[in-house]
C-alpha cells in the first residue's frame, strides 16, 4: 500500500521526500519497483509461492471448488509437489479460496412473525386410512458437488409414497407448489388408469 501511495504522489511531491516521510527506504522502494519490472530479481521464496498459487488453483477449480486446504495438500503430494500444509493454508487464505464446509448452515425456512401462519388442520395426527386422505409437504437440502440444492416433496401418507417433487438452487414459493401441482397431475393419471381398467378399456 505504501509503494502505491508512492506512486500516486511522487511526481507533484518527488519519490524520495515522500519516503522520508512515511519512513521507509528509498532504496526499498526502489528495488520493489524493480521487482515489479523484472521478476527473476523476485527472492526465491516468492517464486516458489506463485508457481505454488498456480498449482493450488489449478487443484482447486479442477476439483470442483470444493477442497479444502488437507485436501488440495494431499493431491500435490500425490503428484510429487514437495509443500508443507500450513504453506498451502496460507496461499489458500491469501487467494480467497476455501473449500465446502461440513455442517454448514443452509436455512430452508425463515420464519416472519408477521405473516399469519396455517392452521395445524390434522393436529399433528399423521394418519391415513386410505391413498390420497392425507399429504405431507417438506423441504429440506442436499450437498452436491456444486453447492447445496433445495428439495421440496409431497408425501402420501398412508403410502408413505413421495408423490410430487421439485429441486432448485434457490428457495422460492414456487417450487413447493410445483411439486403439489405435479403429485394432483399424478393422481390425476392415476385416476384416469383406474377408471378405464373399470370399463374394460
Amino acid at each position: 500500500m505504501m509503494v502505491v501511495f508512492v506512486d500516486k504522489n511522487k511526481e507533484k511531491y518527488g519519490g524520495e521526500p515522500i519516503c522520508r516521510q512515511i519512513q521507509i527506504s528509498p532504496s526499498s522502494y526502489y528495488e520493489h519497483k524493480g521487482r515489479e519490472r523484472d521478476p527473476d530479481r523476485l527472492p526465491d521464496r516468492i517464486k516458489r509461492d506463485m508457481r505454488l498459487e498456480l498449482d493450488i488453483h489449478r487443484v482447486w477449480k479442477g476439483n470442483f471448488r470444493v477442497y479444502g486446504a488437507r485436501k488440495v495438500w494431499r493431491q500435490l503430494l500425490r503428484e510429487g509437489i514437495g509443500v508443507a500444509r500450513c504453506t498451502v493454508e496460507r496461499l489458500m487464505k491469501k487467494l480467497g479460496m476455501q473449500g465446502v464446509r461440513r455442517g454448514t448452515k443452509c436455512w430452508t425456512t425463515i420464519a416472519d412473525d408477521l405473516l399469519a401462519r396455517p392452521t395445524d388442520k390434522v393436529s399433528r395426527q399423521f394418519v391415513a386410512t386410505r391413498p390420497n386422505q392425507l399429504w405431507v409437504a417438506d423441504i429440506t437440502f442436499v450437498a452436491t458437488w456444486t453447492g447445496f440444492v433445495y428439495v421440496a416433496f409431497i408425501t402420501d401418507v398412508f403410502a408413505r409414497y413421495i408423490v410430487g417433487w421439485r429441486v432448485s438452487r434457490s428457495l422460492h414459493t414456487d417450487m413447493v407448489l410445483d411439486a403439489l401441482e405435479q403429485a394432483l397431475w399424478a393422481r390425476r393419471e392415476i385416476k384416469g388408469l383406474i377408471h378405464h381398467s373399470d370399463h374394460g378399456c
